[in-house]
Parts: C-alpha cells; structure tokens; sequence
C-alpha cells in the first residue's frame, strides 16, 4: 500500500474518456485516456453505445493504475465525473443498456419543447428546475426513449427499467449493479430535480409522465455511493465523489467563494460562478440556475451558461473541413494573420445556448473575401470560443448584480493549451484569464471530491491551499478595439438567427 492516498478519478466525457489516479497533494501519478465514437443516425441527433462507455472506463482506469505503480486493490477510493444530460436506459436485472445513449448534444426533442413552451409552461419549469425548456436536458430524451423502447413505459413502472446518467450507469455497472444512484449536480440537470429541496419532483415526473421507480437515488456530491465488484475492476474500492463534469471542474477549480466564477473549454465551453446557499435567478439572460455542489450539508449553488461549440469547432475544422489535421495547427495558423479582416465564424451547430438559446439557429461565416484563407477561418472558430464566453460573463455580471471586475476567470480544459485563444479571452473580457496547473480539472474536481467523501482532505481551506496556476494571461487589448471587435461578432450571431 503507497504512504500517500491514491485517488482514481473516472472522467468520462463527451468526445473521450479519461482515468487519471491523483496522490494526497492532487498530484497525477498515471493518466490514459480513449477517443469515444460518435453515432449521427440522422441530422441533428448525437448518440454513444453504453458499452463502449463502460469498457472505456474500465480499460483507462485499469491502465491509470498501473501507470501510477500500484494495484487496484493500493486505491484509496474512486470518484466519477461525466458528460451531463446524457440519457440511457438499462434493465435493472441484467444491467444490459435497452438503447444507445441519447448525448446531452441532441435536439431530437426540439418540437416536444417548443410544444411545452407554447403551452405557457416554461416559467413553471424555470422555478422548479433553475432551468429552461431546450432538448439539451435530460427530461425529454428520457421521455423519448420511453416511447421507443419496446413496452418502455409499463416495464418502467413495473420496476424493470433503470433511468441514469452516465455517472449512474457507471456506478451502477462498477457495483455489479448493487447501487441506483447519481449526485445532485448531475440530478439538477435532468429537469426532473427540484433545485430547491433537491428531491425527485412530483410536478416535473407528472409533466413528462416519469415513473418514479426507475429513478436513481439522490446523494450529496461526495458521499457513499457504493463499492466498486472486484469482478469488475479487480478489487474493492469506496466511490466517495460524484459530479457532473463542470461542477467537478467548478470544485477543481477551488471556487469556493460567491462570485468566483471557472470555465472549462472541452467540446463546449461552460461558465459557471458560485452563488453561494441562494439559488440565484437565472431568467434574465438565459442563464441556468444549477447546483454547484454539494459536500455534507453545505449546498453551493451556482448560475451557469452553456456554450453549445468550442472545442467541438475545432474537431470540425478538422473532420469535417481537413483545414488542419491537429488542434494545435489552429494556434500556427492564426501565426499567419494579423487580424481577423472581418471574418467571424458563428458555430451554432446544435443552435445556440446561453445566452440565446435558439435551438433554430445554425451556423454561419460572414466577412468572406477572395482574400480570405483558411488561416483566417481558423482564427475565427477560436475566436468564435472566447467571443461566446464573454457573452455568458456579461449577461452573469449583470444578473448577479455585478459591476465589471478583474476577478481572474479560472480556465481548464482542452483548449486553454492554445495561448492565442487564452490571450484573445483575456483581451476581449479585459480581465485576467488564469489557466489551472492541472489542466483536467474536471477530474481533479472528483478527486478533491472523492477524497472528501473518504476523509483524505477535511475541509475546502485545504484544498484551496492545492489549488495553482500555471499561467496567468493579462488583457492587453485597447477598449475601442475590443468594442468594434465584439460589435462584429454580434452581427454575425444575429444573422446566425435569422436564417
């Protein structure tokens, strides 16, 4: 057994899936990570093979492990961070998936919600749930699977059918299928969860016609949430922390204090600042209201805004153009320009999300010329990320009462590698970007959490006291440059919504 704790951290996304095995001074100590396939049956659907899910988990974890020098049985406990939104189904004896994941990207259900909002019930919604009626959540996919599965809804109500989460389907397969449960992060965005006494909701089951039984337990974000079957990952280890992907980054990030506010640039990019014990009002500006965590009884919440495509407009400049054949190449490209000659790229592929919401609006390039060259397109997609960020902490300033501020915004993820991007965010929000040591902070987050719930840190003071920056970019850009900057971009998202 090492002296120090060994943390392994399961952080199953959108696009990957990563393991990554933490010491006592979050340290990582072994790290592997999977591409995970995307299935596109029809436009505008987004699907994963639960499967594939599961094995990949597996398989990271297990090589972590043995990347970190240890055994299985050396792990201190387990915490689990995932995609959010993501809706499957399985059979609760079996455990076998009934369908292929619906992914939080889908708009499948786009004509159920605007049916729901003509019939005047998205403020009922909104104050139930903190969040607005899009396809985005949980609730409708759900509802969707229900009536595709074959007798979906009498096997649900007889007991039958589990509901999850992909937290809740990993948990549920890593216990040999001993435990049902998710944590309230990952509830809160199901549009099921009452977001103020954080219980399955009796109003929001009835609207979308749920059955209650097949519904996990709702648990604190570190907690006991089961034992992990040695038959499975080859010993026994507590699962002591669960979030859903940007709460645990919000942990990760040691925002612990109202007002601190992260974003994670992955697939999408999503802000979020704590508000601390008051569940703030997210109608203004299109916000969500969400929880941001929860340790024992102490609830922080948390206004959020969700950028639907960031890094998700690199992977197309790559897959779907071949305008580079690496993420980074967009960083040498933009090397090539001097400005952006009024070329913006808008990538609503999926719609918009805060602060338009505009499932409607599809994306668009405005500012062509013959002179325009593909290193101004790529300049554009990541211009794109942090022209959209700024929208989001603009509309929180002002929903939160807040003039604006230097309050760095603390940055992970994927893209924050780019330091084109990170310096542009800088520039056009006007306040310093701060990029976190451990660039996954979304499974440090579970880390953190996961050793809260097993006792290896005792209070947010010392993981706080973890918490470091790698590089801190200072905004550098004049005011009238960066006002005639965000006024294009404006433009072009108002013509992205007209189409």
């Amino acid at each position: 057994m090492p002296e120090s704790p060994r943390i392994l951290a399961i952080d199953q996304g959108t696009t990957s899936t990563r393991a990554i095995v933490f010491d006592g001074d979050a340290r990582p100590v072994g790290s592997e990570q999977v591409e995970l396939s995307q299935h596109f049956p029809q436009p505008g659907w987004v699907e994963h093979d639960p499967l594939e899910i599961l094995d990949s988990a597996l398989d990271m974890s297990k090589a972590a492990v043995a990347k970190a020098g240890i055994g299985m049985q050396d792990l201190t406990c387990v915490g689990v961070t995932n995609q959010r939104e993501t809706t499957l189904l399985w059979e609760r004896d079996s455990g076998r998936p009934l369908a292929n994941a619906i992914v939080w990207r889908d708009r499948r259900t786009s004509e159920v919600c605007k049916g729901l909002e003509l019939r005047g019930l998205g403020e009922e919604v909104r104050q139930i749930t903190g969040l607005v009626l899009d396809p985005y959540f949980s609730a409708t996919k759900l509802r969707w699977l229900l009536d595709a599965v074959p007798d979906g809804q009498r096997r649900a109500e007889d007991g039958e059918i589990c509901f999850g989460t992909v937290d809740s389907w990993l948990i549920y397969r890593l216990t040999g299928g001993a435990s049902h449960v998710t944590d309230v992060t990952n509830a809160s965005r199901t549009m099921l969860l009452n977001l103020h006494d954080l219980q399955w909701d009796p109003e929001m089951l009835s609207l979308f016609d749920i059955p209650r039984q097949m519904l996990p337990e709702v648990l604190p974000s570190a907690a006991d949430f089961g034992v992990t079957s040695g038959d499975v990952l080859g010993a026994e280890a507590p699962i002591t922390g669960v979030a859903g992907d940007q709460h645990a980054a919000l942990y990760g990030q040691a925002c612990f204090e109202p007002g601190m506010t992260k974003c994670t640039y992955g697939t999408g990019a999503f802000v979020l600042t704590n508000t601390g014990s008051r569940v703030a009002g997210s109608k203004e500006g299109g916000l969500l209201a969400t929880m941001g965590f929860q340790v024992g009884s102490k609830r922080v919440y948390a206004l959020e805004g969700s950028v639907f495509s960031t890094g998700a407009t690199v992977q197309w400049l790559r897959d779907g153009l071949g305008v580079i054949e690496h993420a980074i190449d967009t960083e040498l490209l933009v090397m090539e320009t001097s400005g952006n000659d009024g070329v913006y790229l808008v990538p609503a592929f999926a719609g918009l999300g805060a602060p338009h919401w505009d499932a409607s609006a599809r994306g668009v390039i405005v500012g062509l010329t013959l002179g325009t060259g593909k290193a101004h397109i790529a300049r554009a997609a990541l211009e794109s990320t942090a022209y959209q960020v700024k929208d989001v902490i603009d509309v929180m300033d002002n929903v939160a009462g807040r003039r604006r501020t230097n309050r760095p915004l603390r940055a992970d993820g994927g893209q924050t590698a780019n330091g084109f991007l990170m310096q542009f965010q800088a520039d056009i929000l006007d306040r310093p970007v701060e990029v976190a040591a451990v660039q996954e902070t979304t499974a440090l987050g579970a880390a953190f959490l996961a050793g809260r719930g097993a006792g290896v840190w005792r209070s947010d003071a010392e993981i706080a006291g973890l918490w470091q920056a790698a590089e801190t970019y200072e905004p550098r850009m004049g005011d009238g440059e960066r006002l005639r900057l965000h006024a294009g971009w404006l433009n072009a998202v108002r013509k992205a919504m007209t189409l």
